[in-house]
């Protein structure tokens, strides 16, 4: 069993800039190797990919996963630009799988088996990106674990030749949450959910 953990963004586009200054790939990175960590414990193998921050091109991700049986790309979340002042509001874990994907069953499954897995452990989905007035109305697949599709999101769609989620652990440009993302303890909670979520779904599909 191999999984293939995505460390969102990349040097050169760090994604978004957190409430307190930071780019949100090193945080990526940092949860993205306890991720790795978590599944390594676990007995699974790992490949992470983006380390370096050196992954310009989407699609070279999810090639070089290929042979991997999952593939979850590790992301911290925002809202949108006119919503900045109010960023304080928005909070929680949200998961995005594609319907273009060759395998949209098992990614939903994998979702949601990590959003379980988050909620179980104290965290809370947010429900932004579903709302069609504020967010980006992204349809629930599996609104009780925070998941929901994107059919256009590069490294989940049509390019990944296995199963694949994108993962937001956390809305950075809130400055309480940003908090929570930096501490160390928080972050271990969530990669240990996110590897015994990925675990338990590729556990029950053997």
């Amino acid at each position: 069993m191999e999984v293939a953990v995505d460390v969102g963004h990349y040097a050169a586009e760090p994604g978004v800039i957190s409430a307190s200054g930071v780019p949100e790939f090193e945080y990526n990175l940092a949860l993205a190797r306890d991720v790795k960590t978590e599944l390594e414990k676990a007995g699974v193998d790992v490949r992470l990919i983006g380390e370096r921050g050196d992954y310009a091109v989407l699609h070279h991700r999810t090639r070089d996963a290929r042979g991997a049986d999952f593939f979850v790309s590790i992301h911290h979340d925002s809202v949108r630009e006119r919503l900045l002042p109010q960023a304080d509001r928005f909070a929680g874990f949200s998961l995005f799988i594609s319907r273009a994907n060759p395998y949209p069953e098992k990614s939903l499954a994998c979702a949601s088996s990590i959003g379980a897995r988050m909620r179980e452990s104290g965290f809370t989905p947010s429900r932004y990106h579903a709302d069609p007035v504020i967010g980006e109305s992204r349809p629930f697949a599996d609104e009780a674990n925070g998941v929901h599709y994107y059919d256009n999101l590069a490294v989940a769609g049509r390019s990944a030749p296995m199963a694949s989620v994108l993962f937001e652990a956390g809305v950075i440009v809130n400055r309480e949450e940003e908090r929570r993302m930096r501490d160390p303890a928080v972050r271990a909670r969530i990669a240990t959910a996110v590897a015994s979520g990925v675990r338990d779904c590729l556990t029950r599909e053997k």
